[in-house]
């Protein structure tokens, strides 16, 4: 080899090493661009959470998964007609729901417990109000004919009132055709049953946005608090505990990269009630790195981030 080729070979060489340099700078600002602290959350939710050990407090919301084909049980009974028309009472029929009456009792007991609330008509409206993301349901409706009698809010107790309220369902429908419909339309996303712990997350993911989870040594708790603000602006987030279960009743929590396996990272929450939700997080690597070390002691599938 003479001399000149073999310079031209370091410079070739010198090229390709530089270029490499240059590369895995990029990638390392980029990284770091991307690295993020939930500190200003933790300190916004730590008064909300007196004595419990915060490890871990979600920077986006999460939201019910709705590619999740789980409950598959209803496929062999499901129509096009059914699937278009909602009727009630075929809706009842594929929900093993005998007496819808009953069904809506039930409903509220996993609510009740988990949202650490009693459904009361003054608390529920102060957990509902301020919220803009959901128009209430009855705003659009056309207005009554001229001589004809305008229709009349249905009966219900206050209970039932505070928790129509809470999640901004109709006054002028039975609860329990809305509470069904609801679990038709998720029933690939969790267990299909309302009356269960995934049940009552899920009306939660349903009813309200901005909501991100938080990890403590004894809780998962799901927030009212939206996103945090642009660098330069204040912050007047004012979080508000919505939904929390004992950690012991997580019986395990499967995670798993989303199709671009970059800011999607679904997970299936299991309960020792039996039911399971599946969830999104549109979050960054480096806030998924923890989430799961703040539940590595709950067993499940994890990846490698």
């Amino acid at each position: 080899m003479t001399s000149g080729e073999r310079g031209r070979l370091g410079r070739f060489t010198d090229a390709v090493l530089g270029g490499a340099r240059a590369a895995r700078d990029k990638a390392r600002e980029l990284r770091d661009e991307f690295r993020t602290s939930d500190d200003p959350e933790r300190a916004l939710v730590a008064p909300l959470l007196p004595g419990q050990e915060i490890r871990y407090v979600g920077l986006a919301p999460v939201r019910a998964h709705e590619l999740h084909r789980v409950g598959s049980q209803f496929a062999d009974t499901m129509t096009d007609a059914v699937a278009e028309s909602l009727e009630p009472r075929a809706l009842f029929g594929l929900l093993n729901i005998v007496n819808p009456v009953v069904w809506v009792d039930a409903v509220l007991t996993p609510v009740r417990i988990a949202a650490g609330v009693l459904l009361l008509p003054g608390k529920a409206a102060a957990l509902a109000g301020g919220v803009a993301d959901a128009a209430e349901p009855d705003a659009n409706l056309p207005a009554p004919r001229q001589g004809a009698e305008p229709r009349q809010p249905l009966p219900l107790t206050p209970e039932q009132e505070a928790f129509r309220a809470l999640f901004r369902l109709s006054q002028y429908r039975p609860l329990a055709d809305q509470l069904a419909e609801i679990a038709y339309r998720r029933r690939y996303v969790f267990s299909g049953e309302l009356a269960s712990l995934a049940g009552s997350l899920l009306l939660f993911l349903e009813r309200y946005t901005g909501t991100p989870l938080v990890v403590t040594d004894t809780h998962l708790h799901l927030l009212r608090m939206g996103r945090r603000p642009d660098e330069g602006r204040p912050d007047r987030r004012q979080p508000r505990v919505l939904w929390s279960v004992e950690r012991q009743r997580v019986t395990r929590i499967d995670c798993d990269h989303g199709a671009a396996r970059l800011m999607q990272f679904p997970a299936t929450i299991g309960f020792d009630d039996g039911s399971w939700i599946r969830i999104v997080n549109p979050a960054t690597r480096d806030d998924q790195s923890r989430f799961l070390a703040a539940v590595r002691d709950i067993p499940g599938q994890r990846p490698a981030i």
